[in-house]
């Protein structure tokens, strides 16, 4: 058995080159634009023979523990079905065990693998020329391949158990969201470190770290070694890492053994799209339809598009003010985090007439106000999380980091709580679908004008500790930077709470003046 499915693994991997032409043509420039990578990065590992152990450390850990994430994530990103899925082998009944040990090694032969191989043994020459036991660089690769491997195999099961179904782009597109808001900041911070011909301190932190993490561990043990560190703590991170995957291996393989996979139900690939993506809970329902209304109407696209040039129109008048160009590069970004907030004031006048179906089928006002809460969560968050450090970056000073952090968390957070209230206790008329957005209707009262303004007055004032905090943290204040952190982060959550909770209770009380309102507009 084993013989047989190595044998189909090589003739997999084989088989890539054939097709017609093109498709062969396409696969060869791909494996030669491969081999130059892999080659450009094995020299470049071979070329740190003469640097310092600190710098061969941080660059193995930094790396190492990257790709490491990047197998982990890869198998949930990618919607490739897995030649080696054991649901492939149930009709042999062969054992659970041995077919997961043989799927285990099977999984070895691969590109990735291979090229990860290549660029751990170059690691592993490089501290072998810093003095460290070949023996130690031989079990640091085993370990670390081990690792890859087996997070793969667990991952790329995990996602043909739960994430078969939901396969789309906007899965996709959320999880590369998710992706750029952490990738984005650190390539900020790791360009404003101050290199001066040795490793900052900060990075050196991070290193010690991973190398206490299953991520960074396999990694960081010759390292360990030759610096005097807690190399056995490492290795014994590794191998806990590796018996656990192996356990969950094992597990995943019996589950997918032991289950039927669901027929089909016409979720093809984007085939209900956000609908797919969402839970099958009166939440999830409403912020895939809210979803669908935020990026494919043409208001709602307009309106997201405004925030950043309003945001960064505030800076001219400072700049020809004289206001020094390290403050005015704090400013945009509260900006643009308190009109995130203030967005969803009157979502509901947005609906329409659609608002019946909330209504008419009697959905909780929590689900109401959570699932239309979602998709200004799924561009704010990722929006800030990218425009806060590089503001910081344009400072000058990394101190300002918590107090930006939260004076933006309070003052978008808290809009999203008031604006939860607003909608359902003063909707005002707006543009109708399928009309301009910059065509407002003409209307008898002001509750536009005090809807407007209440939602960002409120939030200002909600805010005004978290801003005076931030105001000393740019003084130097570092004890007021931290404040303004965990006091911009409590006060958002708190105010976002209490408006869902009152905006789940008006609307509940007020669905036939909503359906009343939106007829008549």
């Amino acid at each position: 058995m084993a013989a047989h499915i190595l044998r189909l693994r090589l003739a997999l991997l084989f088989g890539t080159f054939r097709g017609d032409g093109g498709h062969v043509t396409r696969v060869v420039i791909g494996l030669v634009i491969l081999v130059a990578a892999t080659a450009s990065a094995c020299w470049a590992l071979l070329t740190l023979g003469d640097a310092s152990t600190e710098e061969v450390l941080a660059v193995t850990v930094l790396g190492g523990s990257a790709v490491t994430l990047g197998f982990a994530l890869a198998p949930l990103f990618g919607a490739v079905e897995d030649p080696l899925d054991p649901r492939r082998f149930a009709l042999f009944g062969l054992p659970r065990g041995s077919l997961a040990l043989v799927l285990a090694v099977a999984g070895l032969l691969s590109v990735p693998i291979l090229v990860l191989l290549a660029v751990a043994v170059c690691s592993a020459i490089v501290w072998a020329d810093h003095g460290v036991p070949v023996i130690v660089g031989v079990v640091s690769v085993l370990l670390g391949v081990l690792t890859c491997v087996l997070l793969a195999r667990v991952c790329m099961a995990l996602a043909s158990l739960f994430l078969r179904d939901r396969r789309s782009r906007e899965l996709s597109g959320v999880f590369v969201l998710v992706v750029l808001v952490v990738v984005v900041p650190v390539g900020v911070f790791l360009a404003s470190l101050e290199w001066q011909g040795s490793v900052p301190p900060q990075l050196l932190e991070a290193v010690d770290w991973l190398a206490l993490t299953p991520l960074g561990a396999a990694w960081a043990l010759p390292g360990m070694v030759i610096t005097g560190g807690d190399a056995w703590l490492s290795a014994l991170i590794a191998v806990g890492t590796i018996v656990l995957l192996a356990m969950l291996w094992v597990w995943a393989v019996n589950r997918l053994l032991t289950t039927t996979e669901r027929p089909g139900t016409g979720r093809e690939r984007g085939g209900l799209g956000w609908f797919g993506v969402a839970p099958g809970t009166p939440g999830g329902a409403i912020a895939a339809r809210s979803l669908v209304y935020w990026f494919g109407d043409r208001r709602y696209v307009v309106n997201g598009l405004v925030i950043p040039f309003a945001a960064a129109i505030t800076v001219v008048p400072l700049l020809i003010a004289g206001v020094p160009p390290e403050l005015v590069a704090l400013v945009p970004v509260p900006f643009a985090a308190l009109f995130l907030g203030w967005l969803p004031h009157d979502d509901i006048a947005y609906d329409s007439t659609a608002v019946w179906m909330h209504i008419a089928s009697g959905v909780r006002g929590v689900s109401d106000r959570l699932g239309r809460l979602v998709p200004v969560l799924l561009v704010g968050v990722p929006l800030l999380a990218l425009a806060i450090p590089v503001a910081t970056l344009l400072h000058g000073r990394w101190a300002v980091l918590p107090a930006l952090t939260g004076v933006c968390a309070a003052l978008f957070l808290s809009g999203l709580g008031l604006s939860s209230i607003s909608s359902v206790v003063a909707p005002y008329a707006v543009s109708r679908p399928g009309e301009s957005p910059f065509q407002q209707p003409q209307r008898t009262g002001a509750n536009g004008a005090i809807a407007q303004g209440s939602v960002m007055a409120g939030a200002l004032v909600l805010s005004a500790p978290v801003l005076w905090c931030g105001w000393l943290a740019l003084q130097g204040d570092t004890e007021a930077a931290n404040t303004a952190l965990w006091g911009g982060l409590a006060i958002g959550f708190g105010v976002l709470v209490v408006g869902i909770g009152i905006g789940a209770i008006v609307f509940e009380r007020r669905g036939g003046r909503l359906m009343e309102f939106a007829e008549s507009t």
